[in-house]
């Protein structure tokens, strides 16, 4: 036994531990937000505009080059139509931001597309729309980490040699920085996002103004590389227009994200619809306008991105290292070792990582919708310490991660998978909405309203045929290159998604059921479960008869004989009333032994209760957990199968377990049923 003074030494060492412990996770989380703040949480669209919309704002950074990448499997020539796919991507960019300011208006609560496809075009529609965008956010994840690895790598060598561990990296940080809550990240991400819309303004101005107004000869590394197809041939007919098709499709990458905002809307500060359209026209006009900027410098300065650089970049020295666009605009624009050049680079790298940001917001929020629905788990519906959807930021950045480890952190193999699933949900989104304007048309009588209506109707079935037209592009050019992994993906995800909804309709039927009837059990009958004969048995004994069951007996298990007969002996000599029955097991098991009994005793009296009192020890330490109490679990996991048997679990709480419960008074009690002095 301790001494006092050294027992006071050991309670203060806990404490200090259990308060370093609860220390730590508020410098991670912070502290906990009560549940009427979370007006509070609510965003200004100057606020809003990084979080929701950086993922499009950061496209492109990366779409632009994928466009060029694509082409350049057709040689010179087919990079000619460079101009003419941007203009494509941004006309359907247009399209598609006018279709989501309309569905912002219509369907405000924050179900996007999900709520968009349920309402009208039932639940298997809005099922699979929520399966696609789940999987797309995480690509969104995976592709724009790994964009920011490339981009920081073409600066800095050491990343480019790590892009697998950077990525990792950047993912768990953006992380920690969501489990603090929507509003501290949201101002933590404002001044980046807002740093590189000035780099890239920078950037495409200042180029801009020094070919056409200065006359300066600016051109990039790759200008003076001859651009050949892999093999040499030149590439003509179905297969350019494959090629450009491809590239389009790559390019309508730059898509992504413009959904998010729909699915945040609940995120706004009133008036919330409003306020959602407005930094959807602030964040199409951006993104257009970066997209076709960048574009066209590409083109002024010759920039050549090769898939095979080695193999197709005629007349680069040998050994080169393809730099991304950005880096190859840039270092002409500002010179390569300008400070200018290492902002715009670091701009767009942590753009890239603040991207993810956009699906930390949505994923975790659509989850939370489906959780509610009853097709993913209860737990994703739950807001944490912060207000934050915290399971749903934690599952979408374990899985993100496992994609980045394992395609490599590779843009060009993770952008195969991408923009399936988003490219899904605008189309059954614009579908369903073409449905609410007609079901709004029969219920309008006021000719203004039915124009006004006709024209929101006329836009979304623009949104329709271009969406669905840019899916089929993506589906025919791409399924064979990786997309058909997120098609499974979404399949998957979506059978599950039916099976979690069957799960839990079943066991509200089976809760629900209004035909049982309560009846009372003739007797109860208390068995106390006993392996020695110390404090812990004696509590139990203690707090079973106190319930005052009709019978009680004590029951031990002969796993060693001679134990047992001592164990006997000190019962019978402590002259203990409650009777001490053996059951014996020769193949020295315990609990298939105490099942087989406590069910006899249910057999013979059907209409008994039988309740099981386990004594257990209580410890304070993880590494103490797997030296004690493993039997007494797997007996009460047993025991929880069998009808009619209640199991009572009596703690005996040992001296290591006292910084534990010190350590729960400190936590704060939230979700917890208040006690006497709160009610």
């Amino acid at each position: 036994m301790l001494s006092v003074k050294a027992r006071e030494s050991y309670d203060v060492s806990v404490s200090r531990i259990s308060k370093v412990s609860v220390g730590a996770k508020r410098l991670l989380v912070g502290r906990p937000f009560r549940s009427d703040t979370l007006g509070a949480t609510h965003l200004r669209k100057r606020i809003a505009l990084p979080v929701f919309a950086s993922d499009a704002l950061s496209s492109v950074a990366y779409a632009p080059q994928e466009i060029f990448l694509v082409l350049s499997a057709g040689g010179m020539a087919a990079l000619t139509f460079t101009p003419w796919v941007g203009l494509a991507v941004a006309v359907v960019m247009v399209v598609v931001i006018a279709c989501y300011r309309q569905n912002v208006r219509a369907y405000p609560s924050g179900g996007g597309d999900y709520e968009v496809a349920t309402v009208n075009l039932g639940p298997g529609a809005g099922l699979g729309v929520g399966a696609a965008l789940l999987i797309d956010y995480v690509l969104t994840v995976a592709v724009s980490i790994s964009a920011a690895a490339e981009n920081i790598g073409s600066a800095i060598s050491p990343v480019h040699d790590h892009k697998v561990l950077f990525a990792v990296a950047a993912i768990a940080l953006l992380t920690a920085v969501n489990l603090r809550g929507v509003r501290e990240s949201g101002a933590m991400f404002a001044l980046p996002v807002y740093g590189f819309m000035a780099a890239m303004s920078a950037l495409v101005l200042w180029g801009l103004v020094q070919v056409d107004v200065l006359g300066r000869d600016l051109s990039a590394e790759s200008a003076d590389f001859t651009l050949v197809t892999s093999d040499g041939l030149s590439v003509t007919g179905v297969a350019l227009v494959f090629i450009i098709a491809k590239s389009f499709a790559s390019g309508c990458a730059a898509l992504t994200g413009v959904e998010a905002i729909h699915n945040g809307v609940p995120a706004f500060r009133k008036p919330r619809a409003r306020n959602a359209a407005a930094t959807l026209g602030m964040l199409g006009v951006i993104a257009v306008t970066f997209l076709l900027g960048l574009l066209e410098l590409a083109r002024r300065l010759e920039v050549k991105i090769a898939e095979d650089p080695a193999g197709q970049l005629v007349g680069a020295p040998e050994g080169y290292r393809q730099k991304t666009m950005i880096a190859q605009l840039a270092e002409p624009v500002f010179g390569g070792l300008s400070p200018a050049f290492f902002l715009v680079m670091g701009a767009t790298g942590l753009i890239l990582v603040l991207a993810a940001n956009t699906a930390f917001s949505g994923f975790p929020m659509l989850a939370s919708v489906l959780a509610r629905d009853k097709y993913l788990p209860r737990q994703l519906a739950t807001r944490g310490d912060r207000l934050a959807f915290s399971n749903g930021i934690v599952l979408l950045a374990v899985t993100a991660a496992a994609l980045v480890i394992i395609f490599d952190a590779s843009v060009t193999v993770l952008i195969q998978l991408y923009i399936v699933g988003v490219f899904v949900a605008f189309t059954l989104g614009q579908w369903g909405m073409i449905r609410h304007w007609n079901r709004r048309l029969r219920d309008e009588e006021d000719p203004a309203s039915r124009r006004r209506v006709r024209r929101a109707r006329w836009v979304n079935a623009s949104g329709l045929v271009m969406t669905a037209g840019v899916l089929v592009i993506v589906m025919a050019t791409k399924f064979l290159s990786g997309a058909y992994i997120a098609v499974l993906g979404m399949v998957v995800l979506f059978a599950m998604m039916k099976l979690i909804r069957r799960h839990y309709d079943s066991v509200a039927r089976e809760l629900d059921d209004s035909s049982w009837e309560v009846v009372l059990p003739s007797r109860t009958h208390c068995v106390v479960l006993v392996s020695k004969l110390h404090l812990p048995t004696l509590r139990a004994l203690a707090y079973a008869r106190a319930t005052r069951p009709d019978t009680i007996e004590a029951l031990t298990v002969n796993i060693d004989t001679a134990e047992t007969r001592s164990l006997v002996r000190e019962w019978q000599d402590r002259g203990i009333q409650v009777p001490l029955k053996v059951v014996e097991s020769p193949y020295r098991e315990i609990n298939r032994p105490v099942v087989d009994y406590v069910t006899r005793l249910r057999e013979q009296s059907p209409r008994d209760v039988v309740t099981v009192y386990i004594p257990e020890y209580v410890v304070g330490h993880w590494w103490e957990q797997l030296l004690h109490n493993q039997s007494a679990l797997r007996l009460k996991t047993r025991l929880l199968y069998e009808r009619g048997v209640m199991v009572t679990s009596v703690p005996w709480q040992l001296s290591s377990s006292d910084g534990r419960a010190e350590q729960a008074r400190d936590e704060p009690i939230i979700g917890r049923w208040p006690g006497p002095e709160a009610r």
